[in-house]
């Protein structure tokens, strides 16, 4: 049973234990090398002398984080009752690292596992990692936008009927551009059918602490949640939480994350995990607040300069659009005739602001915590500046259009298959060996295993030459692409 100091939310006992460790003046004889900054003074004089200072490795008075006992132990608790869920794990390898142990942690190979095929590569390279199956239930497409929605009850339903042998079912909440499924209907479902809930909410920190969100993980009952708490939680980049609910295995998902999460954890990760779970428990209600209004200004602005169509809770449909996370600031650009990968990077190049991504068709800027209202006035200033300087005809422009893939092959088996190196503009018809991604948002167009078609190839082209950044392919040029030598292995 916890004792009542260990669910106090005004700790931080990761920060605090730093504290009192750099009063002591401890002389290191241990890593890291530089020796608290003196070994490399362009670094100290870089991060600062108080950051480089806690760069320490694991010991006693500090904890370890592959098997906390202490600080570390109550950090996690402590981060656990903040958000609802039986057991939090501090993750220091990013939310890919989280995204990876829920898959890894209830799949198995030739296990299957149902999810939506518009997941971040983290998930598919997970497949790879443990050789489940894929049974993807392709998610309805807003043809106007060009982008994916969530997954319609119906059909989760159905792919539960059909794969009664499926052991989870994963779900974004919220995908990148805001779109929520009905996570409570889903996670009931799975529970039904005897399959855990997997939830990737990279984008869904906000969820357990503001007002009027969509619904999040825990509070609908998933299994698992991959919360990216440095997007919009504020803690260093790289820095993430596990959440499981009451039906896992502390023990059993600690073996997982340990089996490729670093034995030397940075305290400036953990640290800023703590410091920012503190931080979210006592402004996150009134912080958010904040956000939500900023961002529903900044989209009423820009839909008032015309040619832009910045989407937001009209787009709610009770199926595959069930909730919007109002929070996305995503515009379609394509009606002004420039890609939304043009638009961003005039808004770096030209206006000195960087967004979170552009895409063939849209824009996503990320307002947080950390966003002034000056600076949404500054975006949206911009914004009308380039509509007036640099749009175009958009009737040329490629149907923008997201692709859903037929996968013919394992991820895992087509991933360590013998495979050939053939210009990707005559690969039609093969079967793909490598994933090929805009990045971000790091859905991969072609993931190893799926029908490479005119239409994709088409799709990849015109992405390069719009300006995307490419990625996943051995040839760094994405002029090559790794296909099966082998179709035999083809699914019947």
């Amino acid at each position: 049973m916890r004792e009542e100091h260990e669910l106090n939310q005004n700790k931080a006992p990761i920060y605090e234990a730093l504290q009192k460790f750099r009063q002591m003046r401890v002389v290191p004889f241990d890593v890291p090398g530089h020796k608290r900054g003196r070994g490399n003074p362009e670094l100290t004089e870089f991060l600062g002398e108080r950051c480089i200072s806690i760069d320490v490795n694991s010991m006693k008075p500090l904890d370890n984080l592959c098997h906390p006992i202490s600080v570390i132990r109550e950090a996690e608790e402590l981060a656990a009752d903040a958000f609802g869920a039986a057991h939090a794990f501090l993750m220091v390898g990013g939310t890919t690292s989280s995204v990876q142990t829920m898959v890894l942690s209830v799949c198995k190979r030739g296990d299957k596992i149902i999810l939506p095929r518009n997941v971040h590569r983290s998930v598919i390279n997970a497949l790879v990692l443990c050789g489940a199956i894929p049974v993807y239930v392709n998610p309805e497409v807003n043809h106007h936008l060009g982008i994916s929605l969530g997954m319609k009850r119906e059909q989760v339903a159905k792919a539960i009927a059909e794969h009664p042998d499926a052991v989870a079912v994963l779900v974004n909440n919220p995908t990148y551009y805001g779109i929520c499924s009905d996570l409570k209907a889903i996670v009931k479902m799975a529970h039904d059918a005897g399959m855990y809930c997997l939830a990737d909410e990279a984008h869904g920190t906000h969820f357990y602490f503001g007002e009027d969100m969509p619904v999040s993980a825990m509070e609908a009952g998933a299994d698992m949640a991959s919360v990216s708490m440095h997007k919009s939680g504020g803690s260093l980049t790289q820095s993430s939480l596990l959440l499981v609910g009451p039906n896992i295995q502390e023990g059993h998902v600690r073996k997982i994350i340990n089996l490729t999460q670093t034995t030397s954890a940075s305290y400036l990760l953990m640290s800023s995990l703590d410091i920012s779970r503190r931080n979210l428990v006592l402004r996150g209600k009134e912080s958010f607040g904040k956000v939500s209004q900023m961002a529903e200004y900044a989209r009423q602005e820009i839909n008032d300069i015309g040619g832009y169509y910045a989407y937001g809770r009209e787009m709610i449909n009770g199926g595959s659009v069930y909730d919007f996370d109002v929070t996305k600031l995503a515009v379609y650009t394509r009606d002004i005739g420039l890609a939304g990968i043009e638009v961003y990077d005039l808004l770096r190049d030209e206006y000195d602001i960087q967004i979170e991504l552009g895409d063939i068709a849209n824009i996503l800027a990320y307002i947080s915590i950390g966003d002034r209202m000056q600076d949404i006035e500054r975006l949206v200033g911009a914004l009308a500046d380039i509509k007036r300087l640099y749009s175009k005809d958009p009737a040329k422009m490629l149907n923008t259009e997201y692709i859903n893939p037929t996968v013919l092959v394992s991820p895992q088996a087509a991933f360590y298959s013998e495979k050939k190196y053939i210009p990707i503009r005559e690969s039609a018809g093969k079967i793909c060996g490598e994933f090929v991604m805009c990045y971000p948002p790091g859905i991969p167009i072609l993931a190893p295993g799926e029908m490479i078609t005119q239409e994709i190839i088409d799709y990849i082209v015109y992405a390069k030459e719009k300006g995307c950044s490419m990625q996943g392919t051995e040839d760094p040029e994405v002029e090559y692409l790794n296909v099966l030598s082998d179709e035999r292995q083809v699914w019947k």
